[in-house]
């Protein structure tokens, strides 16, 4: 029987994968939906959602209403947002992409938001796959309904995005490269509206927080929406010349918006950093500098990570990130001290990268020893560094 190292000497990431333990899949309860046809639907023509999901609240609701009475810039930009992709959820059942056909990826948010420029750096002549939530762009590469996922990750100001550290764990798939996106926050309003006409600025929670210093400048009320792209595709639809947005230079282009300001976060070198998802992993090479994503768990015990973080250091390999989750099935731990008496312990995941590739000895041995320390191992990717500036 191959064990976890020698799977690795080889080169073999089907071997290696078949040997981390996997969690019992996800039960996700779907709502079945097709409008327009079975077969050929135009991602503009599918909308999914899942019920286990619920949205979170949020302060404007984007749902596009048209006002007959505005003259002809409104109705062109409705008729613009008219002809943009809508999100997909997974229970709208597509055909299968045709091989021929361009990479796909799917992402949260509407066209424009910054998940789709990160998609557009790593392939540009994509096609963009618009999701409702996080799970629906897991989802909708696990049904073939894309290739390919893009998601953040961690943001340099904000931090780690926790809800999809929790869905890399619950889904399947695999880490097959990573974005590394700056951020270049812009206010943006309808054209012929001053900044100081502004009453109210709508976006995602995250990129008020980040252009906090600005937005007190202007004295604005803040409201959140679930997407930046969303809150702009909302001031537009409804031609609201009281309301600003916060969102990306190319927001502003395909909804028909004037750019008051750029740059206005607070942390000029913001960046975020996305990963890119697939149905199979890739073989990792050592050709150019690699990223490993591992998850693992262990037994309770005086300098137990200590001794795991030794294994990476003994062999000189640099840990860029160290990420604790509370276990979700196993929150807590009672562990019965007989001097101290009965304590409870949360219980952690531990997820770490670092730089080596699995095609390297000093990773396939540092693997290899940490197996014998974990209680669960799994190898959530290899990947290429983006060195990209």
């Amino acid at each position: 029987m191959m064990n976890l190292a020698s799977a690795m000497a080889l080169g073999d990431a089907s071997s290696l994968w078949s040997l981390i333990p996997k969690p019992l899949p996800f039960a996700v309860s779907l709502k079945l939906e097709l409008r327009g046809g079975i077969l050929g639907l135009p991602a503009s023509s599918m909308t999914c959602s899942i019920e286990a999901e619920r949205p979170p609240n949020r302060t404007t609701e984007l749902q596009p209403v048209i006002d007959q009475s505005n003259g002809n810039i409104v109705r062109k930009l409705n008729k613009d947002v008219a002809s943009l992709a809508k999100p997909l959820s997974v229970s709208n059942i597509s055909a299968y992409p045709n091989d021929d056909r361009k990479v796909r990826i799917s992402f949260k948010g509407l066209p424009g938001s910054y998940s789709e420029d990160a998609a557009l750096k790593a392939y540009p002549n994509c096609e963009s796959v618009p999701c409702n939530e996080f799970e629906d762009a897991f989802k909708a590469v696990e049904l073939w309904m894309a290739d390919k996922a893009v998601l953040p990750i961690e943001n340099s100001s904000g931090g780690s995005i926790h809800r999809n550290y929790d869905l890399l764990l619950r889904h399947r798939l695999h880490i097959v490269g990573e974005v590394q996106l700056a951020t270049n926050l812009c206010l943006l309003a309808l054209p012929g509206v001053r900044a100081e006409q502004l009453k109210r600025v709508l976006s995602h929670p995250q990129a008020l927080a980040l252009s906090d210093t600005a937005l007190n400048r202007l004295g604005v009320v803040r409201e959140n929406v679930d997407d930046t792209a969303g809150a702009a595709q909302y001031v537009a639809s409804n031609n609201l010349r009281d309301a600003g947005v916060v969102a990306g230079a190319r927001t502003a282009e395909l909804y028909g918006l004037n750019i008051l300001a750029e740059g206005i976060q607070d942390d000029l070198r913001n960046v975020t950093r996305y990963l890119v998802l697939a149905r199979e992993p890739i073989i990792p090479r050592t050709d150019r500098p690699y990223r490993t994503s591992i998850v693992f768990t262990l037994d309770e015990g005086p300098g137990v990570l200590f001794k795991v973080l030794a294994l990476f250091a003994l062999r000189e390999i640099n840990l860029t990130k160290i990420e604790s989750r509370p276990q979700r099935n196993r929150p807590v731990r009672v562990v019965d001290d007989s001097n101290m008496g009965t304590a409870k312990y949360f219980d952690y995941l531990f997820y770490i990268d670092f730089e080596a590739s699995m095609a390297e000895p000093r990773a396939q041995h540092a693997l290899g020893l940490l197996q014998e320390h974990a209680t669960f191992l799994r190898v959530l990717g290899c990947y290429p560094i983006d060195i990209a500036s």
